[in-house]
């Protein structure tokens, strides 16, 4: 049966770089509160992008879920004892006591999300990652979206909630940078310290009043957020475990999805654009960042196809070059445009199949 085959085992996979790398990213993240005060302000701006800092709380619950799945199939229990142990112990750990409301919030989301996760898997053992990915979080979402409105919460207080901390996290990280600051360093106001300071300053004040519109955005970022913690759990779970659950993760250079979904950035823009729809602006919002994300991502493996194995070395070149000239929020608005454009092309153009790809 397709469920005993999902659980057939197999040797370990190899590759362990990519994983490695983004699972000390989440652990950056996670750790971000803790950065060097020098470091506060390039922290506040990463806090303000996640909106469960707790990374790892969503990888070790979809990592628990995986490694149920694979259990379900025929897999060994004692890897699912010692994953639901880790899940438990890190479900356990104490979060912010203010604003209320956030700790219910973050540990609500991540077990939905490893639910679903792990129901998805089991009536779709052949599916590759992505889609049980995608129907993972839409599933959680619409089941979080129905908890709320059974219990007559009304759904704009996560706004309020997620606001609030927010503006805690930015008060943190900016409250220790303004502290190194004092020390003198940044007090010169001549040449290019000079200027530099300023630039800080000014980034500092953006930064501060980011936090109602990162609250806008929550649920395009949780989603994203909670993608990337489901794409470690399972590049984890086929490294430490000879059970499969499913098709091995591709490579960036091959990312790609059905190309219906499209239609997520069409119903975005249309709520966005239309005028009897503005009552529905912050859902489009959100579906235009979640969709178009994917589509950027989608558009940096074009690019890692046709650079072939130099891609690495072009991309560090160039955003040298380009980072001296047009700054930071310009070259990360620059790029992204790019890879948009690049990615949304290939719904259509299909770059990969059009041309070989090239080699060293």
């Amino acid at each position: 049966m397709a469920g005993e085959r999902a659980a057939e085992p197999v040797a370990r996979e190899r590759g362990w770089t990519p994983t490695v790398l983004v699972l000390l990213a989440a652990l950056a993240v996670a750790a971000a509160p803790l950065w060097p005060p020098a470091a506060g302000l390039f922290a506040a701006a990463v806090r303000l992008v996640v909106p469960i800092e707790q990374t790892m709380l969503l990888v070790a619950l979809a990592l628990a879920a995986c490694t149920l799945v694979g259990w379900w199939a025929g897999g060994r229990a004692a890897g699912l004892v010692i994953w639901l142990a880790l899940a438990g112990w890190v479900l356990a750990q104490p979060m912010p006591a203010e604003p209320a409301g956030y700790a219910p919030l973050a540990r609500g989301w991540a077990l939905v999300l490893a639910g679903a996760f792990g129901l998805v898997s089991v009536a779709a053992p052949r599916q590759r990652f992505l889609p049980r990915a995608l129907g993972a979080i839409g599933l959680a979402a619409a089941a979080a979206l129905a908890a709320a409105l059974a219990t007559g919460r009304d759904p704009r207080a996560l706004g309020r909630v997620l606001t609030s901390e927010y503006a805690r996290r930015a008060e943190h990280s900016l409250g220790r940078w303004r502290e190194a600051r004092a020390d003198g360093v940044w007090l010169d106001r001549g040449g290019a310290r000079g200027e530099l300071a300023a630039r800080a300053s000014a980034t500092a004040e953006a930064v501060a009043a980011l936090p109602p519109r990162a609250a806008l955005l929550a649920p395009a970022l949780a989603g994203l957020e909670s993608l990337a913690a489901l794409a470690l759990a399972w590049g984890l779970h086929h490294r430490l475990s000879r059970t499969r659950i499913g098709p091995p993760l591709g490579t960036l250079r091959a990312f790609r999805f059905n190309d219906q979904l499209i239609w997520g950035l069409v119903v975005g823009a249309v709520m966005v654009l239309v005028p009897s729809l503005a009552a529905l602006d912050a859902l489009g919002v959100n579906l235009l960042v979640f969709f178009g994300a994917l589509y950027a991502l989608r558009g940096v493996g074009v690019f890692w196809w046709w650079t072939a194995d130099k891609g690495i070395v072009l991309v560090a070149v160039g955003g040298v070059l380009l980072l001296s000239v047009l700054g930071f929020v310009a070259l990360a608005a620059t790029l992204t445009a790019v890879a948009l454009a690049v990615g949304l092309g290939d719904t259509w153009q299909d770059w990969r199949r059009r041309s070989p790809r090239p080699t060293g």
